[in-house]
């Protein structure tokens, strides 16, 4: 389960979408897609607006808009790829209306990304004085990159769930974590080739 913070945000928000009967079969696919992502979302929501109250607006707001476009969802290549989109815009949206920056470097939760970077990354971070160095390098990656970033490190999907929600495969999710790792470290000054032991 997503941890961050103290917040109950991690509770998945409550949909109840009018039924219709004679889409029983696609009301029954949509609960079942909106029980495996409402608390994933809600989590990324969560990172960027950086509120509760915030996170459950937007992450209902796209789920409603979800549930209206389904039939059209399902017809796309990648289900999951097409919700992302809609998540994402609905984001973008709500930080555009209230005027503000990605909260990305204040959330909490951060922390998790970057308790599992220094884990993974021992060498390249073995040096990092200020985590709030790192949390500003990684919220100036480059969208795919810090999206990769965050998706594996504190929403916890894996590669082919990343993939599948980004309409690529596990190899590009790969190179993308790869390279906005190289990027980190470049960012903080930090020689990837080099350990702490061996620093003059």
């Amino acid at each position: 389960m997503t941890r961050y913070g103290t917040s109950r945000a991690a509770e998945a928000p409550p949909l109840q979408p009018d039924h219709d009967p004679s889409s029983h079969h696609l009301s029954i696919t949509f609960e079942a897609f909106h029980a495996t992502h409402s608390r994933k979302w809600l989590t990324y929501a969560y990172l960027h607006t950086g509120g509760e109250a915030a996170a459950r607006e937007v992450t209902r707001a796209a789920f409603q808009q979800l549930y209206r476009l389904w039939p059209h969802a399902l017809r796309q290549a990648s289900v999951e790829a097409f919700a992302w989109s809609v998540l994402k815009e609905r984001v973008v949206e709500w930080l555009y209306d209230h005027q503000q920056p990605t909260a990305l470097t204040e959330t909490a939760a951060f922390a998790v990304v970057t308790q599992a970077l220094l884990r993974e990354c021992q060498q390249q971070f073995a040096l990092l004085e200020s985590q709030l160095g790192l949390y500003a390098a990684i919220s100036r990656l480059p969208e795919r990159q810090c999206d990769v970033i965050v998706l594996r490190h504190v929403i916890g999907y894996g590669d082919g769930q990343i993939a599948a929600l980004l309409g690529v495969d596990e190899a590009t999710v790969r190179s993308h974590a790869s390279r906005g790792k190289r990027k980190l470290a470049a960012a903080l000054g930090i020689d990837q080739g080099t350990t702490r032991g061996n620093q003059p």
